[in-house]
């Protein structure tokens, strides 16, 4: 289990791409991220730059995504994603409802989010991949 003074390795370097419009939330979390371990890709505010990044970056491992960016739901990105075989984690301030039911297996994580939880799902997902 991961602790506030986690251990620098749990990530293993894993590529996690991270997709969220909110500087307060975003700038702490990677952070933390980054001390536990993980190589963040991003972060990304836009589906636009999302996107970029899923396609001209072949090492990702796994996506923290805000269901909204930018205005825009980012399911299209969660698809893009998916098709890779890309392990998901979503965030979110919405109801569970308005997410499309082929996400029903994808975690949710409500905001606010705690890193560390996010950290060790995260982990969690890659060893499973």
């Amino acid at each position: 289990m991961l602790t506030r003074t986690t251990d620098s390795n749990r990530g293993r370097g894993r590529k996690i791409l991270v997709a969220e419009d909110d500087y307060l939330i975003v700038s702490d979390l990677v952070q933390w991220l980054e001390r536990t371990g993980f190589h963040t890709i991003g972060p990304v505010a836009n589906l636009q730059d999302a996107l970029f990044e899923i396609e001209h970056e072949p090492r990702l491992q796994g996506a923290l995504l805000d269901i909204n960016l930018g205005g825009e739901w980012s399911f299209p990105v969660a698809d893009a994603l998916r098709e890779k075989g890309i392990p998901i984690v979503f965030t979110t301030g919405y109801d569970r409802d308005v997410i499309p039911d082929r996400f029903n297996d994808v975690e949710i994580f409500r905001k606010p989010i705690d890193p560390i939880t996010i950290a060790e799902t995260l982990v969690r997902l890659g060893e499973a991949s």
